[in-house]
């Protein structure tokens, strides 16, 4: 450990103190206050105030056991000789919130910043989970930089339909689309809408939930083994209070997340998402933490151990059977990045005070189908790549291990947006073949707005009915960490500001090369010009409200979609007490 380690806190060298230890008109008011809550000056008096940021609401499924998760971290921070205070904070529900929760990933960070400074916190908890809630914690935990740890809500038990496994949110699209093709009945469909969700937790493929919870282990945010555990399973109850009680020796270590987090921390969280096969969704999410860390992490990173990290976690939807809780079976996240050891950067420091290569001792696969030897992967490279060309000069993503399609040239059949696309899009005038290319625009983060998981477009009824299930579609549109197919997603900059996909015509020729990191509209540069001038921006989505501050602020893409005025670690002013 560092000197500065060494040196622990005092009780008066707490930020709490200032709430609670001054002899003043105001520390009574605090102190009688806390008294009418019941508590004792002996209950917090000299000791660490461990703010618990909790996500949990009643409209949040992958939440629902946090109301008794919460408690465990609790009982954690108490017999640590800490002094818990649970601090509810907006419920990202990715499945209810609309138009997205993309839309609110940078209020939630805002408010866990602004909790955490404004009240006697010492340290903090953050419980999170649902696809936008973890990196909302951290981008926040980040910015105010006190002692902070993550607890990960963990994954759902497997689905089930009859004798099928059931993947969340990948089955759902598959379904649908033989719904839709006529394959299977409307019996068959409610048979699969009760079986495919049968516990607290969230998705169990490798969605972005999953993919973040990891990201925040491989970032040294949790402690070791944390991302993997299913949330209905008794460790992950005993996660939680060893999660508390570590949080509360954090604090008198005064160890802080901007004092691990480095460059090469975010390049062991690349490594990890390359490895899982995992969400698209979580190229915007690191460009954004690392920003709030004061790191540039441009996308030419993520291309760069694309082509040098294989792909292991047999997990769907990049692999083609095992499901998360699975993959905990098998050895979890530890048992990953061991196969990985000469790709990562074992001396970065984690929230337990070790290094990500001590945290790694002794873990090993125990099932090699489900976590793949480096001898034996599912895929040599490319799991996520970022390409392109006149079509988005700034980069889009595509999860290459989720197709089989890697190049191919086609013409355009273009959606002006989401609505455009529903209406048309299984009409049998629709002039669309398999080797069609769809187009949706105005689906980015001011188009949308918050840029909507419309990205993985259906494929029209009159090709599901020929047998096709894979086509290339390109938008602005982000899509699940739980969908697959050929679909190219964030164009940068995005339609609804005048980037090259507003300019695209039925019956274009795209290009798209994965291998060559290629994406072309086949127009002249002059023709190009010609309708870029004839184009006229988008009257904005919203005049009021957060959805002003969010359209005046949030950035493309490519930057990670914070709001300009978050990045970065410029100092805020410690409220006066007065």
């Amino acid at each position: 450990m560092s000197s500065k380690q060494n040196k622990r806190k005092k009780p008066a060298d707490l930020r709490s103190h200032r709430w609670y230890g001054v002899d003043d008109l105001r520390s009574f008011g605090h102190r009688s206050r806390t008294a009418q809550m019941g508590y004792d000056r002996s209950d917090y008096a000299g000791k660490p105030v461990i703010a618990i940021i909790n996500t949990w609401s009643d409209i949040n499924t992958c939440h629902t056991h946090f109301k008794q998760r919460v408690e465990e971290v609790k009982r954690g921070v108490w017999q640590a000789g800490g002094f818990p205070v649970e601090m509810p904070a907006m419920s990202l529900a990715e499945v209810m919130q609309k138009p997205t929760t993309m839309m609110y990933r940078n209020f939630l960070a805002m408010e866990t910043e602004e909790l955490l400074r404004s009240y006697p916190a010492d340290g903090a908890v953050l419980m999170g989970g649902c696809d936008k809630t973890t990196p909302a914690l951290l981008m926040g935990a980040i910015s105010m930089n006190l002692p902070s740890i993550y607890f990960p809500a963990g994954p759902m038990l497997s689905g089930h339909w009859r004798d099928t496994t059931l993947g969340s949110g990948s089955d759902t699209w598959k379904y649908w689309a033989e719904l839709r093709a006529g394959n299977i009945t409307e019996r068959d469909w409610q048979e699969i809408e009760d079986g495919i969700a049968r516990s607290p937790g969230t998705c169990m493929t490798m969605g972005t939930a999953a993919t973040m919870m990891s990201l925040a282990e491989s970032l040294g945010f949790t402690l070791p083994g944390a991302a993997s555990i299913p949330a209905p399973d008794s460790n992950h109850a005993k996660l939680a209070t060893l999660t508390g009680k570590r949080a509360v020796e954090m604090v008198w270590e005064d160890l802080k997340p901007r004092d691990f987090l480095r460059k090469e921390s975010f390049d062991n969280a690349i490594v990890t998402l390359m490895a899982m096969g995992g969400s698209t969704n979580a190229l915007i999410h690191l460009v954004a933490i690392a920003g709030r860390a004061g790191i540039k992490l441009p996308l030419e990173r993520f291309n760069e151990f694309s082509a040098k990290v294989p792909l292991l976690a047999n997990v769907r939807p990049s692999g083609d059977r095992y499901l998360m809780e699975d993959f905990y079976y098998a050895g979890g996240l530890r048992a990953l990045l061991a196969e990985l050891k000469d790709l990562l950067h074992l001396e970065t420091k984690t929230v337990n005070g070790a290094t990500l290569g001590e945290n790694l001792a002794g873990a090993r696969i125990y099932n090699g189908e489900v976590i793949r030897s480096r001898k034996n992967p599912l895929k040599e490279s490319g799991g996520l790549v970022v390409v392109r060309g006149n079509l988005a000069p700034n980069g889009a993503v595509i999860k290459a291990s989720a197709t089989k399609i890697a190049k191919h040239v086609g013409r355009a059949v273009v959606f002006d947006d989401y609505n455009d696309m529903a209406a048309r899009i299984d009409r049998e005038d629709l002039d669309v073949d398999a080797g069609s290319v769809l187009v949706l625009r105005n689906a980015g983060p001011l188009g949308g707005p918050g840029m909507p998981e419309w990205g993985m477009l259906p494929v029209p009824k009159k090709l599901l009915k020929q047998g096709v299930r894979d086509m290339v579609r390109i938008s602005d549109a982000r899509m699940s960490g739980t969908s697959y197919g050929c679909c190219v997603l964030h164009v940068a900059p995005e339609s609804f500001v005048g980037g090259p996909l507003a300019f695209v015509r039925n019956g274009d020729l795209i290009e798209l090369d994965v291998d060559k990191r290629v994406l072309d509209l086949k127009i002249s540069p002059e023709e190009m010009e010609k309708r870029k001038s004839s184009w006229k921006r988008p009257v904005r989505k919203y005049e009021r409200s957060y959805g002003a501050i969010f359209s005046g602020h949030v950035k493309q893409a490519d930057e990670g979609c914070d709001f300009d005025f978050l990045e970065g670690t410029a100092p805020t002013p410690e409220p006066e007490i007065h």
